[in-house]
């Protein structure tokens, strides 16, 4: 195939060039980076211009940025410019812009057939674009392939709601496409709980929390969903009393070339991310992975979520992180180096058996544990990149606790917590 304008021919080149997006400033694109650069790649990215950690680590060689207003342009400006061989989002966000530029290369013209089978090349086959950003309709297709899953509905309207309410038991686990991070996810332990939840997640991108997340939290890609006039979908499941794990895959065409499995030993809240993980060896878990993976021809790296459950251990999957996620970095011995696998594949060689970075099944994510209080913490692995002095020290000061008005007002926050909490104990009521 001749070299396109966006650089997508696809053979196996000595030296694969890969291009990270990333528009949250989360630590783990930048781990990606250092893998895939160990892996043999040349590794670009595009992502905010300040403040990001892809912005300090030497595996990265050039750094593009990433638009908040006009994602897909700045999205095109870079593929044209560090012509890669494979795209890898780090992020929800990313994603779907990934898709929305698939979606308008037919208007392109002969570049845009290249930068639509770039993206094919990348993530899978276009057709399972609206599945992966489904909850719902990936949890449909992964029963459909015999995995265990709970329970779960559409919810478009509150009618929908107050059907579900009839044949199933509190607590519900309400959650939005397209949220990351735990924001989109709320248990309800209440019929009315429930209704205002629904209500939340639907207009989660309203104009206060836009403002606030624009001014306070530093994130202006939260603008273009509110300006688009943004609705997610919401999804209802039945609550599974157990423990929150997941793996993390590469995969290519369909087929799963790595997996690494693990269950959440302590996490930033009921639904927010893990801060020390126990890898464990899952035969359900790695029984989802390859069926989703070939159900959907997908490429690249993803996660999925589960519990497990606590009185008969049987695992149920629960989503689907159509990225790449905090385990995907770890190079944990044969059949769990993943950035290895992809790196190899890209560059048309065997796989090469690196050692495991540690031994230990307790790993603790950094820099997550450095507000960590679990009594597991002692016990667990660091997981501190080596041989990157600014990147540590970058990440031990997260973006937006490096300015006054954030700190300020989650300090004001937490102050607030406290004396809610103060007064629902002084009243006799324990469950906050």
């Amino acid at each position: 195939m001749p070299q396109e304008e966006f650089g997508q021919e696809q053979r196996q080149p000595a030296v694969p060039r890969a291009l990270l997006t990333a528009t949250n400033r989360w630590p783990s694109p930048s781990r990606i980076a250092i893998g895939l650069a160990k892996a043999g790649c040349n590794v670009s990215a595009v992502c905010p211009t300040r403040g990001h950690p892809l912005l300090c680590t030497r595996a990265v060689q050039r750094t593009f940025p990433y638009s908040s207003l006009r994602p897909l342009e700045s999205l095109m400006a870079a593929i044209a410019a560090a012509t890669p061989d494979i795209i890898i989002p780090s992020d929800d966000r990313g994603v779907q812009h990934l898709h929305e530029l698939h979606a308008c290369a037919g208007r392109l013209g002969p570049r845009g057939a290249g930068l639509a089978h770039l993206i094919e090349y990348s993530l899978g086959p276009s057709e399972s674009y609206a599945t992966v950003s489904s909850r719902y309709d990936l949890l449909r297709i992964a029963r459909e392939e015999g995995v265990r899953i709970p329970d779960t509905k559409s919810v478009k309207t509150e009618d929908d709601l107050k059907s579900w309410q009839t044949e199933h038991r509190l607590p519900w686990v309400l959650k939005g496409d397209g949220t990351f991070g735990g924001k989109g996810v709320k248990i309800a332990q209440t019929e009315e709980e429930a209704e205002k939840f629904f209500s939340d997640i639907s207009r989660l991108f309203g104009a206060a929390r836009v403002i606030k997340r624009a001014i306070i939290n530093r994130d202006p890609f939260w603008l273009r969903p509110w300006w688009n006039n943004h609705r997610p979908a919401v999804s209802v499941q039945s609550y599974i009393q157990g423990r929150p794990a997941n793996c993390a895959l590469v995969c290519w065409k369909g087929e799963v070339m790595g997996v690494i499995g693990a269950e959440v030993v302590s996490s930033e809240g009921q639904t927010g991310p893990a801060e020390i993980v126990r890898v464990i060896n899952n035969a359900e878990m790695d029984f989802a992975a390859e069926r989703i993976a070939r159900r959907l021809g997908l490429s690249g790296f993803f996660g999925l979520d589960f519990i497990i459950e606590e009185d008969t251990g049987a695992t149920y999957l629960i989503e689907l992180n159509p990225r790449c996620t905090p385990l995907s970095h770890l190079q944990l011995g044969a059949g769990r180096d993943l950035t290895e696998a992809l790196g190899a594949k890209l560059s048309g060689r065997p796989v090469r058996e690196t050692p495991p970075v540690t031994k230990n099944d307790l790993i603790a994510y950094f820099p997550q544990t450095l507000q960590c209080k679990s009594e597991f913490l002692q016990s667990s692995f660091h997981d501190i990149p080596e041989g990157e002095p600014e990147l540590v020290e970058d990440l031990r000061q997260p973006w937006p606790d490096r300015h006054l008005l954030y700190r300020t007002v989650s300090g004001m926050s937490e102050i607030a917590t406290s004396v809610k909490g103060w007064r629902t104990n002084k009243n006799g009521v324990t469950n906050l």
